[in-house]
């Protein structure tokens, strides 16, 4: 396990620690961060939840080994539940990243309330350079938040995105110092101390309901169709040549 959990003032902090495989995901990692996130809303003594990674990295993204190994299969996967419980939060959930978000490292943050980045952050959803398609309803979210033009460049070329460009799409809220990354946005996450928590719950969940029904339903498509393409040869020609450091020979299909 290398998901780490504490509450302080306040503040639920989730924090990715594997940096020896710079922070890559596991199921077993999923599934702490799902089970965090559903005691996070039991808890009346958190106000706020603040999800981490470590100095340089946020995360990499999926462990690629692993998920061969237990490729998410159905709802129940552990991945869909941290998809799920991520957006059951009720409360305000605060990201403070630092270098390196790749896949599910960015498309989670479309779903944090407030997102703080670090001036080396580096951006990058390359779901098809690896044969699959998008996650966590980035076909949705990404098109809408920077226009279709961009979000073609980040989702079909898997072009990386600076953490300038994160704040001016609206992904996140500001760029700071790598070091002052964590300490800001644990600044941030404590301020809901102050205010009424009702008022808070009641804020996020209207904001949240007039786009939940669609999104669900283009996170449930993106499942189906990512779970298929974990099988198909394309992913496996992809998946094959990250292992044996090669570039991907993608000629024979079409």
């Amino acid at each position: 396990m290398s998901i780490k959990t504490a509450t302080l003032n306040g503040v639920a902090t989730i924090e990715i620690a594997r940096p020896e495989k710079k922070n890559a995901l596991t199921a077993a990692m999923y599934q702490a961060m799902a089970d965090a996130l559903h005691a996070v809303n039991a808890d009346k003594a958190v106000r706020a939840v603040l999800i981490t990674g470590q100095p340089g990295v946020f995360t990499s993204g999926n462990d690629l080994e692993d998920f061969m190994a237990r490729p998410p299969r159905d709802a129940d996967a552990p991945v869909f539940q941290f998809m799920q419980a991520l957006l059951a939060c009720e409360k305000p959930v605060v990201a403070a990243v630092t270098g390196a978000a790749i896949g599910i490292g960015t498309t989670m943050l479309a779903h944090c309330d407030l997102v703080y980045v670090a001036d080396d952050a580096r951006l990058a959803m390359p779901f098809v350079a690896l044969g699959l398609v998008p996650e966590f309803g980035s076909s949705l979210v990404m098109p809408r938040l920077m226009g279709h033009a961009k979000a073609a460049a980040k989702l079909l070329l898997g072009d990386p995105m600076s953490a300038e460009e994160a704040v001016e799409v609206g992904l996140a809220n500001a760029v700071l110092p790598s070091s002052e990354v964590l300490n800001h946005a644990r600044r941030m996450a404590e301020r809901f101390n102050g205010l009424a928590p009702s008022s808070v719950r009641a804020t996020k969940r209207l904001m949240n309901e007039p786009k939940r029904a669609e999104l669900l339903r283009v996170i449930a498509q993106e499942s189906e169709l990512f779970s298929e393409r974990l099988r198909s040869p394309e992913a496996i020609e992809a998946f094959q040549a990250f292992f044996q450091k090669r570039a991907p020979d993608f000629s024979k299909f079409d």
